[in-house]
């Protein structure tokens, strides 16, 4: 399993965001990994072990919703996060089309 997983919901629809854009990235731009959410929102990336050190996890959330038809605000959201540790990173958004949330999952 991947160090780091992350999940979507699109909270306007109570539905799991399938096919999210993903990009895993250092804070200086040094690519890690893509990929994107599956049918059920879901994604890991990387590898089984991230260095410490930070990272941004881009969702390209703009497409999820131009292909639904829904006007949205953010073309994507970056979440930049410390990795400080050998424990598994689950990193989750909470999507709408004009407000997201995420946190420290587990």
């Amino acid at each position: 399993m991947p160090h780091l997983t992350t999940h979507v919901l699109d909270a306007a629809s109570g539905t799991p965001a399938r096919g999210i854009g993903l990009a895993l990235s250092t804070v200086a731009g040094e690519p890690v990994a893509t990929g994107a959410t599956d049918a059920d929102g879901r994604a890991g990336l990387g590898p089984e072990l991230l260095s410490p050190g930070d990272y941004t996890l881009r969702f390209d959330t703009g497409a999820h919703f131009a292909a639904a038809g829904v006007p949205s605000f953010y073309p994507f959201v970056s979440v930049t996060f410390t990795v400080a540790d050998d424990r598994h990173l689950h990193v989750p958004i909470l999507l709408s089309p004009f407000a997201y949330s995420t946190y420290r999952g587990s």
